[in-house]
């Protein structure tokens, strides 16, 4: 939701004394202040709930000019890998003071706080208040825009809700899961949006509906149900770097190379598939594999020179690399979609250019690793897809499955894309049988 923000204006003041907020979020960086859902009037007067610059949850309602209400947790929510699910309660009418705001994270009440200001009795709130816009992924129309994802955004007006209202713990995994279908009184300004994809139609019957206020709302894949993986923005970057679209671009900027991973890595067993698209390649790109315990402290080197077994490369110039050692390959390339094939079971790389198996290879050959780039992997390196690049802007897509290239979405094959081995994902091109995306389905096939 990159520069993306919704919004929805209430025609009606609701109860600004008591109200519930719940969604499951997905983080797209960290170390700058992002809001997740604000009523907003003007910069002296909202309610906000945010992601602040360090990790941190606040949850700060201010009324002309004056913080009456605030809770800033201790504790620090940096993971980009996968879901978190958040419920905010306002509840200013409690007898109890300490009550009257809560967060909960995955069905547990936050109680740790740097910052821990109670509102007065019944203090109203910014928000619902007819003619004041409500945003999700924003606060106002121009700032602190949430970098990464949401589904199920729940807003109960006029009620105080527990978290087991709208999630509930797996029998047989223990996890933390969403209850899709929630019994709830949503009230005069309560919805329901992105039930369904990318839906902002809301679907509490109350008619409440959301518009995309500015940036582009796309439907990915990845869900609390299916986590994909992305590119891991938790690692040291360098400067001159621009991670988006849900870190999957990278895009550098620098005269130097830049290396990033995926944050899953593979196990020792399985086959795992994802794309690349290349644009704007005047120097050097490069796309592969790396081990996970080799990226530190070489986020400045390129794939190819990490030591035996830890990195494996396909250069834009056709060929590929190990171990500092080079040899001729496939096709060289400046743009287009790479397709990466890493077999797990047998040790295996392939890679293809635009749909082609370059070397005449065959991601489904097994054990004979015909026209494979390499057959050296090792078991417990943990081994990430991996990209670097080297000066004059080179801009870099992946699709690990969620359907897009940045906001571009795929529609070969009338649009329906294919999906790996999982089925739940969808690449551009036929991924070869028996590959999945690096994603939790694909790891629990």
């Amino acid at each position: 939701m990159a520069n993306t923000n919704l919004k929805f204006t209430p025609s009606t003041t609701g109860n600004k004394d008591k109200w519930t907020w719940s969604a499951w979020v997905k983080l797209g960086k960290v170390g700058a202040d992002e809001n997740l859902f604000t009523g907003y009037d003007a910069s002296n007067y909202y309610t906000e709930i945010q992601i602040g610059d360090t990790g941190v949850i606040n949850f700060i309602n201010k009324i002309s000019g004056t913080e009456y209400g605030k809770l800033e947790t201790n504790r620090k929510f940096r993971d980009t890998s996968g879901w978190y699910h958040f419920v905010v309660v306002w509840d200013s009418g409690n007898s109890t003071a300490s009550d009257r705001m809560r967060i909960y994270v995955n069905g547990v009440e936050e109680t740790s706080f740097a910052t821990d200001t109670n509102p007065l009795i019944n203090q109203d709130s910014a928000l619902p208040h007819a003619t004041r816009p409500l945003y999700i992924g924003s606060w106002g129309q121009s700032s602190k825009y949430f970098s990464g994802s949401m589904s199920h955004i729940h807003f109960a007006d006029g009620q105080a809700y527990a978290p087991t209202v709208f999630g509930e713990t797996d029998a047989t995994t223990g996890e933390w899961k969403a209850k899709t279908s929630p019994s709830v009184t949503y009230g005069t300004n309560g919805f329901f949006i992105l039930k369904d994809g990318n839906g902002i139609t809301d679907q509490s019957g109350e008619g409440n509906n959301f518009t995309v206020d500015t940036g582009t709302l796309t439907n990915l894949k990845d869900n609390p149900a299916n986590v994909f993986t992305t590119l891991n923005v938790l690692e040291r970057l360098g400067s001159n770097i621009t991670i988006s679209n849900g870190n999957t671009q990278f895009f550098n900027q620098s005269s130097d190379w830049r290396t990033m991973i995926s944050n899953l890595a593979f196990p020792n067993t399985g086959k795992f598939y994802a794309e690349m698209q290349v644009n704007e390649v005047s120097s050097a790109v490069q796309v592969g594999i790396m081990a996970q315990s080799s990226f530190t402290g070489h986020f400045q080197a390129d794939l190819g020179t990490q030591g035996q077994y830890n990195g494996y490369a396909y250069l834009n110039n056709g060929q590929k690399r190990t171990n500092s050692s080079a040899s001729s390959y496939g096709n060289s390339f400046s743009s287009g979609i790479l397709g990466i094939a890493v077999d797990m079971d047998n040790k295996n790389i392939y890679f293809a250019k635009d749909g082609t198996w370059q070397n005449s290879g065959d991601p489904t050959s097994g054990a004979t690793g015909t026209g494979a780039a390499f057959t050296d992997l090792q078991n417990n390196k943990n081994y990430c897809f991996a990209v670097a690049s080297q000066g004059s802007n080179p801009k870099v897509s992946w699709n690990f499955g969620n359907g897009y290239f940045a906001t571009t979405a795929v529609t070969t094959n009338s649009g329906n894309g294919y999906a790996g081995a999982e089925g739940a994902s969808k690449f551009n091109y036929t991924v070869p049988t028996g590959y999945s995306a690096l994603n939790t389905k694909g790891l629990n096939e």
